[in-house]
Formats: C-alpha cells, structure tokens, sequence
C-alpha cells in the first residue's frame, strides 16, 4: 500500500495539467501558474501547445511526448524529476490520460514514488454529457471505439444493453462509419453528436443516427457522441430485482393470462417455467 500527501515535501512532482479543448480562455489560473513555474512542459505537439503557452506569455521550455514515443520517454521523464525537476504533462486538448497518453508515466511516476498532481479543467466528454439533455446520474466514459468495422460492431452490440448513458470519443473520417453502425445495431436510440465544443461554431446534433447522418455535412475535428441508455433493459433489470410473485402479478396487472405471464416470468428470469410454477403453487398452498 502507498499513500501519496501531494503537498507534505518539497519533492519535484509530476503535474499533470489540463488544458482548453477549444475557446483559450477555458483554462484554471492554477494551470497557468503552474505551466509558468514548472521546469519543463512536455506535450503531445509543440505546435498546437506553443499557440496556448504565447497567450498567456508562458515561456517554458517544451519537449515531445506523444503515443509513439511515450515508452522511450517515459523513463526520461521520471529520471528528470528524481534530479529535482518538476515536470508538466499537458494533451493537445483536455487532459491527459483520458484518450490521451500519460498513463503509463503516470503508473510510472507512483512506483517511483513520485507525486502526482492533478490540475483538472475541461474534458470534452463531460461537457457533451452536461448539454446532452440525456441522463446524466449514471454514465460510462468508453473513449474511442476500435478504427476496425468488425471490432467495433461488437463494442456497439455489448454497449447496447447498456442502462447507463455512455459517452464515446470518434475522428472526424470515421464518424459517418461509426454512425451508420449505431444505426444498424440500434436505430430507435437516442444520440447526440456534439462537435466544436466552446467554439465559435460548436454544434450540437440531436436525434437517432440516422436522422443525424442525413443532416451531417463539413465533418472536422474531433467530435464526442452521447448515447442514450437501454430503457428496456432498465426495466427488465427493475422486473428481476421484484420477487418471483411480484413479477408474475405484474404481467397479471398488465392483461396477460396466467399461462402467458409464467411463460413470460420465465423467459425474463432465464429459469425453467415448472420453477416458477412450483414456487407460485407453494405460495399459494400456504
């Protein structure tokens, strides 16, 4: 067991600072402070970070940390903050980690008994929940479904029966794909497509798949979808969670004969229809 006080030592540390995923301005003083005093900024492409690090006269140092150089760096890293450096990780957009690389420096960092600390801001997916209008009390974040149409029919059948809202991630040359997808496996779904979040030209679609295929058109930059949960599998998980009596007077209440609603009971519970049987025959024999 380790237990990390981020603030008890004068340590160099590991911070791991979120930056704006659109409009500059949607940034904490804290992570501009930090990115000011830290010894050196390490980020996924200096050419988009420099564009922030310029608005707000920010003039540390900056190197390349990115998915295809991350192993290689990541030993560079914890050994620059064990000689005292105290080290920025920023994305191009949002933070780090989430779609992002900077988890393995970060699992990295703890086993080096490193601290880590988090300067959180905005994340594009939590902010399309937010405007969704879709349920937010329960929800997964699943990030980018798999670039191969086979492998990603089977995330979208699995993520179906879902109850909870889920929140995926997808690249502008495989939206349309992607969207004609969720309209094979689950046309009546309700989705939105949000793209050009805090933008100028931030838009929010709003309806099934296809409905939103039909309106797309310029498609560019990154973009978040939100998935409407399975209502029918919420109400069969409510059904199951109901005692064996309960849910055959439901089906009773709702006009289905006796013989229909065991065989229905039955089905939804995955037991054979003598089990239900015997169980209402006992209870009532009592």
């Amino acid at each position: 067991m380790k237990r990390q006080k981020s603030f008890a030592n004068d340590n160099a540390k590991l911070y791991i600072v979120s930056t704006p995923i659109g409009n500059l301005e949607d940034i904490t003083l804290r992570a501009i402070n930090t990115l000011k005093t830290v010894d050196l900024i390490y980020c996924e492409d200096t050419r988009n970070t420099v564009k922030l690090l310029n608005h707000y006269d920010i003039k540390t140092k900056m190197k390349s940390f990115h998915l295809f150089n991350e192993n290689e760096i990541t030993s560079e890293v914890i050994g620059q903050i064990k000689n005292g450096l105290n080290i920025a990780l920023v994305s191009d957009a949002g933070s780090p980690c989430i779609s992002d690389p900077g988890w393995i420096l970060v699992s990295e960092a703890i086993r080096n008994d490193i601290d880590v600390i988090v300067v959180p801001g905005v994340v594009a997916g939590i902010t399309a929940l937010v405007a969704s209008g879709l349920s937010t009390e329960r929800f997964t974040f699943y990030g980018f479904l798999s670039s191969k149409q086979k492998k990603r029919t089977e995330e979208l059948k699995e993520l179906k029966n879902r109850t909870e809202t889920v929140i995926l991630y997808e690249a502008p040359h495989r939206i349309k794909a992607t969207l004609e997808d969720i309209d094979a496996i689950m046309p009546e779904r309700q989705i939105v497509l949000a793209r050009e979040l805090t933008k100028k030209f931030e838009e929010y679609s709003r309806g099934t798949a296809r409905e939103i295929l039909e309106e797309l058109d310029v498609v560019k930059g990154e973009m978040v979808i939100v998935l409407e949960g399975n209502k029918e599998t919420e109400k069969d998980e409510e059904l199951i969670n109901l005692s064996i009596e309960e849910h055959y007077r439901f089906y009773l209440d709702q006009g289905m004969d006796s013989k229909t609603a065991l065989k229905q009971v039955a089905t939804d519970r995955g037991i054979p229809k003598r089990d239900i049987y015997q169980t209402m025959f006992k209870k009532e024999a009592k």
